[in-house]
């Protein structure tokens, strides 16, 4: 693992975020997923991470 959070990647990103979720950490897995969305160049891609990883405090109606 780097110490410099600009060598990160999505996919470093996306690792960590389901780290996130078995540690059922899911505020922090969704933001570790949004930060590997908005690094990912595929628009499709990057709403599928989205998709996998809601925001756990969105109301839902």
């Amino acid at each position: 693992m780097t110490s410099d959070p600009a060598d990160l990647t999505a996919a470093d990103y996306l690792d960590s975020a389901r780290e996130m979720t078995a540690a059922d950490r899911p505020f922090l897995a969704h933001l570790l997923a949004e930060e590997a969305a908005q690094r990912t160049t595929d628009p499709a891609t990057a709403a599928g991470i989205r998709a996998s990883f809601p925001d756990p405090t969105a109301r839902k109606e």
